[in-house]
């Protein structure tokens, strides 16, 4: 009987103890109630960080497009200097030939219109056809390489972009100020750069 008193007891006590040791304590508590606390700052730093990160990102995304962009300008801007020098490389050469244009031309011009007849002078008039024959080749070739003939009318307004007032007359009849009276030489231009001005004369009011 002793010895079951005993054990009941032994049993109570034990129940007892894992009952106690079950019971949450203050230390427990509060470590309980902590964790929550801590995992919201390390989501509120790694948040912070992946902020920073796509910032970053679009930074460097920003800046290569920036440089691409940049890249392809410094190639468009090459390429045109490259093909303006092709065109005004010739320049001084086209100028020159400018010179053997004008000579041509003013051979044409010159020419009898007696001495064109037909019979009556053809060797002169064969001079006369070869003379016309070289200036339109000359022309077509100038023409290939995008040098054209400035001819104004007689009439046309003046214009210092591409002629150039070598002296005035003084209206008279029909004609207008500031149109051109005479033509003494045709200009040329390159590229649609004035190479060299068409030589006139400008009616000026009086």
């Amino acid at each position: 009987l002793l010895l079951y008193v005993n054990s009941a007891q032994f049993f109570k006590f034990s129940v007892e103890a894992n009952t106690n040791d079950q019971k949450p304590t203050p230390e427990n508590t509060a470590t309980a109630s902590s964790s929550p606390p801590a995992d919201n700052k390390q989501l509120e730093e790694l948040t912070h960080k992946n902020l920073a990160l796509l910032k970053e990102k679009h930074d460097f995304e920003d800046k290569y497009k920036r440089a691409l962009a940049e890249a392809e300008n410094v190639r468009k801007r090459m390429l045109r200097q490259v093909e303006e020098a092709k065109i005004f490389g010739i320049q001084s050469f086209c100028k020159d030939l400018l010179e053997v244009a004008d000579i041509l031309g003013k051979a044409i011009e010159a020419a009898p219109e007696d001495q064109l007849k037909n019979g009556v002078n053809p060797h002169f008039l064969n001079l006369y056809e070869g003379l016309k024959m070289t200036d339109a080749q000359l022309l077509k070739v100038f023409g290939k390489h995008h040098l054209h003939k400035i001819a104004p009318a007689i009439g046309d307004v003046f214009n210092p972009n591409v002629h150039e007032a070598m002296f005035t007359v003084p209206v008279s009849g029909n004609n207008k100020p500031n149109t051109i009276a005479v033509v003494q030489k045709v200009g040329y231009s390159l590229q649609e750069r004035t190479l060299r001005p068409a030589f006139v004369g400008v009616f000026a009011a009086q």
